[in-house]
């Protein structure tokens, strides 16, 4: 599996926890070393490097997908491909994965109102969602190895646990943020909260995207 992307949450966390890294610049001389009022107020972090190490993060994602759908329409051609005949739980699991999108933006909505109890219900409720898929993907590879498909049983098979299991480990990645927000210390980080809730749902967006996209080329290209 890629670690591009668990390099770049990680990247994201130090920035977090580090606010950026460096040290606080030595006092002025000429401020007669007066700590008091005459002392500037510290200057309010910019989401900015957050944000672009979201965007590098869902380029990267989008170039590592990219490149298993180029080889899957390839590969396809082959006089061995045999299609793995899609389970009707995955389709069920699309809309799981779909009602936690929208779940994800009432947060966003309770969040703009003011209101923090509806917005950690509905950011729980999308947390929950998440997990709900990632349950019922496990679900579908165990049902197709009963049933005696396995990754090797042909290179149709192959591509689809690829593809299902690697946007299953990106996803757990939107998880694991989501309930970095939401259990997140407001007073021992200096990233805006607002900041937070907007990189996470991006991401979680993407996700739920690329997984139509996934969705799409498996059912269209069997």
């Amino acid at each position: 599996m890629p670690t591009h992307v668990i390099d770049e949450i990680e990247l994201i966390i130090e920035d977090v926890r580090g606010g950026g890294g460096g040290h606080p610049p030595p006092p002025d001389p000429r401020d007669g070393g007066d700590s008091g009022d005459s002392r500037q107020p510290a200057a309010q972090p910019s989401g900015g490097r957050h944000q672009t190490a979201l965007i590098l993060g869902i380029a990267s994602i989008l170039m590592f997908f990219f490149t298993l759908a180029g080889a899957f329409l390839v590969r396809r051609t082959g006089n061995d491909w045999v299609a793995v005949r899609l389970p009707p739980l995955i389709w069920l699991n699309t809309m799981v994965l779909l009602a936690s999108s929208i779940t994800l933006e009432l947060a966003r909505h309770r969040l703009a109102a003011g209101d923090l109890a509806g917005f950690g219900n509905f950011w729980k409720a999308t947390t929950s969602l998440g997990l709900f898929f990632i349950a019922g993907q496990l679900v579908v590879w165990r049902n197709l190895a009963a049933s005696g498909v396995y990754v090797a049983s042909n290179p149709g098979s192959s591509f689809f646990y690829i593809f299902t299991a690697a946007h299953a480990v990106h996803l757990v990645g939107g998880i694991a943020a989501l309930t970095y927000v939401l259990f997140r210390s407001h007073s021992t980080t200096r990233l805006p909260h607002s900041t937070a809730v907007q990189i996470a749902s991006y991401y979680w967006h993407f996700m739920g995207a690329l997984w139509i996209f996934l969705l799409a080329l498996l059912y269209f290209g069997k």
